[in-house]
Order: structure tokens, then C-alpha cells, then sequence
């Protein structure tokens, strides 16, 4: 196991403190180390024994609290951190550190480290609003450290409106894109186009085919390329999940959007990854009255639909091309004839008829097949990791050997 992360939390007073303690748990599970610094205001929330059982580690409180008398301890804090979250930080907090202030524990070490500072605001609306709160958030952008945006919602004080502190999930989502896109400079600006879920195919204004696909490997796969640094856009059948931190997203419902959408931006794409379950075939004609169940039977009559990533290695010049394939039978010879027939860089596919396979969980496994031969088994987990084991093994594979 590599050496742990280390990440230093400034905790600052408002009723968002709860937040932060939950943070602080989410992040020891994820495996982070953990050093928590609070305010005397923060403190009058919640005490700093909370923090300490949470972060498994000694808070810091009192600028003139030595624990360690062979060591500084603002400065020794402010060595220490691989990266630094205020949160939630205050507009009082805000405009010290904008002001260069260092009156106590939190803002001496905030003004003495040299790790990237994360500021994840909470407040009042109108405080937030205020011009001077702006200015001074402005003023500390333009010192490099980098704007978690508050939510927008009802907020404690009674008023509805931006300035409720992210919640614990995003903001721990914010620090692991910060650590992988410090890692992965390789897919810093790539343009990568990803594509996910199913499409739809009408027969009449009530009915439709579509498939199984959930659309929860390709927006993973969208997530994990955006927190690498990769500029994405998720071409999207319709499905139930949130936008990824990061990802423009473009709705499509059927085939032949699918495709258009992808074709209109394949030019300008380093990557392509295809995810979705698009279609293979359409009606030939779409009713356009409602059938009415009194007849017997009803023969509908079905055309193919354009084969995308055929198409995409017929035109492919310098894009990496994968693609995914989800079989129920003879998975290496299939997925390998798609490799070669259809021009693909690296194919990625599934048994379907295995449990915890592909559609609708939140599991899955593949075997990867590479153009020159390559091949590696990403084993069952979750398909967040899934996606991190994919886009590390394209990284090794095209962005650092060049293959």
C-alpha cells in the first residue's frame, strides 16, 4: 500500500461544522490521513473531541498549543498537507485570508503552507451576495486557490438560496478528482467522447424498443476521464442519473441521434470511448396512431440501424477508438471479430449471462482486447472502479507508450 494521502481540513464556525464531521468520517474510510484544524467559533458548534475520534489524529486549536515542542505547529501543519480544505469557511475566514490575516491556529497555517487550498463557502445568501464577500473570494482565486460553489437550497437561517456548503459526498468527490488529476497529467485537456446508456426506437406514439442498459459504466467511465482532467463530452440516451462533476452532457433518444451527435464531434476528439447499447434495429415505419389491442397479431417489420463505431473506424485518423461489447456466448471470439471488423483500438467486453454482469447492477467485469494483442482482465467490482481500471490501462497502453 503507497503512502497516504494527506489532507488538512480548516474547520471554520457555522452550522455547516456538522458537514465537515461528516466529511472527515468519509474520508479516514476512503483512506485518506486526515489532520483537522478548528476556529474557536467552529468549536462552539462542535468539539474538537468529535474531530478527534473521527480523524483518529490530535486537532489543532491554539496557535500557542505545542503539543510537539521540537516542532512549530502552524508551520509544521502547513508542511505537512498534500492539499488543504476550508470547510466551511466563512465569510470572516474568507476576507482574512483574502486580507493576509494570520490572528490564530486556522489562518497562520492557511498563510504558511504552500499545498493547493480548496474553499468551500457557507453562509447567509446575502452575505454570500455581499460585493465585498466576492471581491475577497476573487482576490483569493487570483491567488490560486481554487472555489468549491455553495449549494442552492433552503439555508438555516431560514432563507432559501446559494450558500449551503457542499454536501460531504461532493466535497469528498472534489479532493479525489483534485489527487487524480494531479496523477494522471497524461489526460490533462484530452478531449475524450463517451457515450452511455440505451436508446429508444418508437413503434407508435405509446410503445417502443429499447434494452437494459442503465448507463451507470459510461457515466462512470465520463466521471473518472473528467477527474483526470480530460475535457468530455457524454453523448446520453435517456436514462435516471445526475450530470458527473465536469462532464457536458448531450441528451439523445434514439439511434439516429446517437449517431449524429457523435459524428458532429468525432473530428475534434482524441478519444472516443462507446459505452452505450445503442440499437441494432428499428422499426421500418413508426405508427402513428396508438395500435389498438383487438387485433391478433401485429408483424412489425425492422431495418438496421447505421453502425456507429464501424463507421468511427472507417473515418478514424489520430482518435483512440474503444469500444464495449456485451455478449452471452463465445465473448473472446465475438468481441475480437468487433476489434478487427469494426477498426478498434481496444474493445471492452462482458458476459451478460454472468451475475453481476453489465446491465442494470451497479457491478461489472470485462476483458479487455487491444489491436496488438494485449489482453487484461479487469475482475468484478464496482463500475466506478471498473472505470478507473479501464482508463489506467488506456493510459498505459496509448498515452504513455505512444502504442
Amino acid at each position: 500500500m503507497g503512502e497516504k494521502k494527506r489532507v488538512l481540513l480548516c474547520v471554520s464556525g457555522g452550522i455547516a461544522v456538522f458537514k465537515a464531521a461528516a466529511l472527515t468520517s468519509k474520508l479516514v474510510q476512503q483512506d485518506y490521513e486526515v489532520k483537522v484544524l478548528m476556529t474557536d467559533s467552529a468549536e462552539k458548534f462542535v468539539t474538537p473531541l468529535t474531530f478527534q475520534a473521527l480523524s483518529r489524529g490530535y486537532v489543532y486549536d491554539d496557535t500557542f498549543d505545542e503539543p510537539e515542542p521540537e516542532k512549530i505547529a502552524h508551520i509544521d501543519a502547513a508542511d505537512w498537507a498534500d492539499v488543504v480544505l476550508i470547510a466551511p469557511a466563512t465569510a470572516n475566514l474568507i476576507g482574512k485570508l483574502a486580507n493576509g490575516i494570520g490572528d490564530d491556529m486556522v489562518t497562520t497555517t492557511l498563510l504558511a503552507t504552500t499545498a493547493p487550498i480548496l474553499i468551500a463557502p457557507a453562509m447567509n445568501v446575502h452575505m454570500y451576495e455581499h460585493p465585498a464577500v466576492q471581491k475577497n473570494m476573487k482576490t483569493l482565486e487570483g491567488y490560486g486557490c481554487r472555489m468549491i460553489e455553495p449549494d442552492d437550497g433552503y439555508l438555516a437561517c431560514g432563507y432559501t438560496g446559494k450558500g449551503r456548503l457542499a454536501e460531504p459526498e461532493d466535497l469528498l468527490a472534489v479532493i479525489d478528482h483534485f489527487f487524480k488529476y494531479q496523477e494522471n497529467p497524461e489526460w490533462h485537456g484530452k478531449k475524450v467522447l463517451v457515450t452511455a446508456g440505451p436508446t429508444i426506437e418508437p413503434v407508435d406514439p405509446v410503445r417502443y424498443f429499447t434494452n437494459r442498459s442503465s448507463g451507470k459504466m459510461g457515466y462512470a467511465i465520463a466521471e473518472e476521464a473528467a477527474a483526470r482532467g480530460a475535457e468530455v463530452t457524454l453523448i446520453s440516451g435517456p436514462v435516471m442519473l445526475d450530470v458527473p462533476h465536469g462532464v457536458h452532457r448531450v441528451d439523445v433518444n434514439n439511434a439516429k441521434e446517437m449517431w449524429e451527435a457523435v459524428n458532429a464531434r468525432f473530428e475534434e476528439t482524441d478519444m472516443v470511448i462507446k459505452a452505450a447499447a445503442v440499437a441494432d434495429y428499428r422499426p421500418s415505419e413508426i405508427v402513428q396512431e396508438k395500435v389498438k389491442k383487438h387485433q391478433d397479431n401485429w408483424h412489425i417489420e425492422m431495418e438496421k440501424t447505421h453502425d456507429i463505431l464501424k463507421s468511427l473506424g472507417e473515418k478514424k485518423q489520430q482518435q483512440i477508438l474503444v469500444g464495449f461489447a456485451a455478449e452471452s456466448e463465445k465473448t473472446e471470439e465475438y468481441g475480437k471479430n468487433k476489434l478487427r471488423d469494426k477498426n478498434l483500438d481496444a474493445i471492452a467486453v462482458n458476459n451478460i449471462t454472468q451475475a453481476g454482469h453489465g446491465f442494470d447492477g451497479d457491478t461489472n467485469e470485462v476483458m479487455l482486447y487491444f489491436r496488438n494483442g494485449r489482453e487484461e482482465k479487469i475482475p468484478l467490482q464496482t463500475k466506478a472502479m471498473v472505470a478507473t481500471a479501464l482508463l489506467d490501462a488506456l493510459t498505459n497502453f496509448f498515452l504513455r507508450q505512444g502504442s
